[in-house]
């Protein structure tokens, strides 16, 4: 069977009825579309063709937080269960500057607002298709070192890519990770904040879209936008969003270093490398064996 046609019947057991599906692209995880229903109600909708998970469930839930703890614009939720999830009908982004303002904003909204002392979440979620690890912990550098780095050098792709030496060197970069990371408290992060994952309302405000929510240092999130691909009019963001939450000296340097959870996560899944496990060494070379000796003389 079509997966457009996969998607309809869930919907139609769901209690929707899709009069026509428009597959959607970019998404790596579940059959996506845009439906319009009998009634015109146009919806976007997305099924697992796997076993069942609470995917669906924890995309829901980190929807719902980002809105009521950081007042960030996400789509309605018109249905979550093991199999399918349906949501509010987004629009497009627009690519300007001004555009990309109201995310900063946004974003450094969302971040002042949760400030606490814990880092973590009430449940583990997802990135992708694999689990992101979310066991509170109160020290952000373990956190960090534990369910974002550490957490990918078991998965079978990642200890594929990388000799032994290269997996050590990682170990290095977590046990320096104090004298890299000024110490910050946590605040709610989106996680996975990418372009894909940003959208607009029919007024054309920002809205986000796939979370991988937990409490962590804010720039996990400035890292995802400053380390991916996105638009001229996108460098807007980092200026407005300075401008709003202020950012500590050396941010720049450190984006790459944040996005190894990203980078390490994009070989796990095997789908496309993208340059990621030579991005991966380049981050690491100054922790190599030859580079520590030299580190401490």
């Amino acid at each position: 069977m079509p997966q457009e046609e996969i998607l309809a019947e869930r919907l139609r057991e769901a209690g929707f009825a899709a009069e026509e599906v428009e597959a959607a692209t970019g998404g790596v995880v579940a059959v996506a579309g845009l439906i319009t229903l009998q009634d015109g109600t146009e919806v976007f909708a997305k099924t697992l063709l796997g076993p069942e998970s609470d995917i669906f469930a924890v995309e829901s839930t980190g929807l719902a937080e980002l809105r009521s703890q950081g007042g960030v614009n996400t789509p309605d939720v018109l249905c979550a269960s093991p199999r399918l999830l349906v949501l509010e009908r987004m629009r497009p982004r627009r690519d300007d500057a001004s555009f990309w303002e109201q995310l900063a904003r946004m974003v450094a909204a969302l971040h002042m607002s949760t400030v606490t002392d814990r880092f973590g979440w009430h449940r583990d979620g997802w990135l992708g298709r694999m689990r992101q690890e979310n066991a509170w912990e109160t020290d952000g550098h373990t956190f960090f070192a534990e369910r974002r780095i550490l957490r990918w050098l078991p998965e079978p792709l990642v200890e594929a890519a990388f000799d032994r030496e290269e997996r050590r060197a990682l170990e290095r970069l977590c046990a320096a990770l104090p004298e890299l990371v000024p110490p910050r408290p946590a605040c709610l992060t989106h996680g996975d904040l990418w372009r894909e994952n940003i959208v607009a309302t029919d007024q054309g405000a920002p809205v986000l879209i796939d979370p991988a929510v937990s409490y962590t240092w804010p720039e996990v999130d400035l890292s995802m936008l400053w380390c991916s691909p996105r638009p001229p009019a996108g460098d807007r963001f980092f200026a407005a969003y300075q401008e709003a939450a202020g950012v500590q000296d050396g941010w720049e340097e450190r984006m790459p270093l944040l996005h190894l959870r990203e980078l390490l996560s994009i070989i796990a899944h095997g789908d496309d490398d993208w340059g990621a496990a030579a991005a991966v060494r380049k981050i690491i070379a100054p922790f190599r064996r030859s580079a520590g000796r030299t580190r401490s003389g």
